[in-house]
């Protein structure tokens, strides 16, 4: 596909993240999985429920433009998951508090892709004057940042230190 205007990088984006945080959701679901931390546990399954509600938006807002939000496959997502399993999931830890402290690592990574997705789409939407649109990707990026800061909280909190 050429990219002639902005509206078609905004749907060649909406694409990209919808393939990048179903890749994520996987991801992290098993390393919610692997961690051994309680709490730790909860925010990786929050944050898959974060990801499945920014699917659903996404999804809609695809669905609104008649684009098919799995026309894209998102590489750099790919990457960071493959990542996630070669430092976490496939790897060996003589202690289950150092794991978390890669857990987290691994996740905020994941995370901060989608803020960057997140983050130029409502600035997209709102150039494109998609004010709807707008609203929606703002309310996703508002609870990616919620999630990253609590994995920041999480590690500063007391995970980080335990691995010490």
């Amino acid at each position: 596909m050429t990219m002639s205007h902005l509206k078609d990088v905004y749907h060649d984006q909406l694409q990209d993240l919808w393939s990048a945080n179903t890749q994520a959701v996987d991801a992290v679901t098993k390393l919610g999985r692997a961690a051994a931390d309680k709490d730790l546990s909860e925010a990786l399954i929050a944050g898959v429920n974060g990801m499945n509600d920014g699917l659903q938006k996404i999804a809609e807002i695809c669905n609104r433009h008649d684009i098919d939000p799995n026309g894209e496959h998102c590489k750099g997502m790919e990457g960071l998951v493959a990542e996630a399993h070669a430092h976490v999931l496939d790897a060996e830890f003589g202690d289950a508090d150092v794991r978390d402290a890669m857990i987290i690592t691994q996740y905020q990574r994941m995370v901060h892709y989608a803020l960057a997705g997140y983050g130029c789409l409502v600035a997209f939407a709102n150039r494109l004057e998609q004010d709807e649109d707008g609203a929606i990707l703002q309310e996703c990026l508002d609870n990616t940042y919620g999630g990253d800061r609590t994995m920041t909280a999480l590690a500063t909190g007391g995970i980080n230190k335990a691995a010490a």
